[in-house]
């Protein structure tokens, strides 16, 4: 088998990653875009079954960052999923921020990163908050949330 340098390297660095990075195709600013970006960002499937798993399912509301936070943290037995679902934590907390609050909507950091930007132009990196709550538990989602909101 012949060495690939790019793949060895990513492999080695796959445990260390942070986060979905989204590279935008096209031209960005088109709303078919926003809604398009907005669609893929949502999907959150790893955390859509690991709810189910747990007879919740997952609606799109504030109501439902809440239920999130009453979850039995069993993925933190899983180091190798904790990431991803904290990852799709963060993109489900920022799915609901963008249906429920006005002005807020999806943005891309010229890394790819995804972030919420609010109507202030204030970005939220909701991977992050996503990622600390798989891991630690806190932040609440409903309490970033709820703080947000009232920005």
């Amino acid at each position: 088998m012949k060495n690939i340098p790019f793949l060895d390297n990513w492999l080695k660095r796959r445990d260390a990653a942070r986060g979905t990075a989204v590279i935008a195709l096209g031209d960005a600013g088109g709303d078919s875009d926003t809604e398009g970006l907005a669609k893929l960002l949502a999907d959150c499937e790893l955390l859509r079954v690991r709810a189910g798993d747990a007879g919740l399912e997952l609606d799109d509301s504030p109501a439902s960052l809440e239920a999130l936070d009453q979850l039995t943290p069993r993925w933190r037995d899983d180091p190798e999923e904790l990431p991803w679902l904290g990852n799709d934590a963060g993109l489900y907390l920022g799915s609901v921020i963008v249906r429920t609050v006005p002005g807020a909507v999806w943005g891309l950091w010229p890394s790819g990163q995804p972030v919420v930007r609010l109507a202030s132009g204030r970005e939220i990196n909701v991977v992050e908050f996503g990622l600390d709550w798989a891991v630690n538990g806190a932040p609440e989602l409903s309490q970033v949330y709820a703080e947000i909101a009232e920005l």
